[in-house]
């Protein structure tokens, strides 16, 4: 089977991150005040690395953040040394993975952020 995972994240006083699976209806949510979009966007891409480490199903991760889509994929450069570590941590989930593919999608194509009303 193949999964499509859709992560949002949203930053300043109010932030947090999240995403919705569209083939089983899981969603999550977590409050996290005081990050940045950026890091909000790397949060949720790192829940879901976790939440599915253990699947042998295919896992397509949608995200409306070209820049951090484009830095997973290492077409962007990281200059952000605090997104470099979550980076990092990133891509040491990635690397257990044997099918899975980052992408980038329009806001308005996000089911994440229409779930977490953003």
């Amino acid at each position: 089977m193949t999964l499509s995972v859709y992560v949002d994240g949203s930053g300043g006083s109010s932030s947090g991150y999240g995403f919705f699976v569209n083939e089983t209806g899981e969603s999550f949510y977590k409050e996290e005040p005081n990050i940045t979009n950026n890091q909000a966007e790397y949060l949720a891409i790192i829940a879901v690395l976790k939440r599915f480490s253990d699947s042998k199903d295919e896992i397509i991760i949608y995200s409306d953040s070209k820049n951090t889509v484009s830095q997973l994929n290492h077409e962007y450069a990281i200059n952000n040394p605090e997104l470099r570590v979550l980076a990092m941590e990133a891509w040491n989930l990635i690397s257990k993975y044997s099918n899975l593919k980052i992408k980038w999608i329009p806001r308005e194509k996000n089911l994440a952020g229409k779930m977490l009303g953003s």
